[in-house]
């Protein structure tokens, strides 16, 4: 497949069957969630409202979403300004491998560098190898960070 076949472009509520797809294959494999059809569209939704702080992208083959990842701004202490929380990289199993990941990661690295973002961050599952290896291998560190949540 050329990478002229893959169109990386800002998602629509048009795509919101396909994103909920996709967030329910990675929500299958990703420990600390489960899938949850109704909690996940309604969190696109918001993801998908027009925000300077929030962008959701799709990658496209052949007019079929096929991927996804989502960013948002928050402010760090750390950094003395913006930075962007990464999440919902997914790539449908039957079109990995083909760089799309990588455009997605790329195209929404360039969004936060554009809102001024001073740093990238990102969680993943810790027994996600594939994911882990994704991300090393396009330049991601792991920190000395652990990740706590309360509900």
């Amino acid at each position: 497949m050329s990478s002229e076949a893959i169109v990386i472009r800002r998602a629509e509520l048009r795509d919101l069957d396909a994103l909920t797809r996709l967030l329910d294959a990675l929500f299958r494999i990703e420990e600390d969630f489960a899938p949850d059809l109704a909690k996940q569209r309604r969190g696109l939704a918001l993801m998908l409202e027009r925000s300077a702080t929030r962008c959701a992208l799709v990658a496209e083959v052949q007019s079929q979403v096929v991927g996804m990842c989502t960013a948002q701004l928050l402010i760090s202490t750390a950094e003395g300004g913006p930075s962007a929380l990464i999440e919902d990289v997914v790539v449908d199993a039957h079109f990995r491998s083909r760089g799309i990941g990588r455009r997605l990661m790329d195209a929404i690295t360039a969004w936060a560098d554009e809102a001024g973002a001073t740093r990238l961050q990102l969680l993943a599952d810790k027994n996600n190898y594939v994911a882990l290896d994704f991300y090393a291998h396009i330049g991601w560190e792991r920190t000395q960070l652990v990740c706590l949540r309360r509900r």
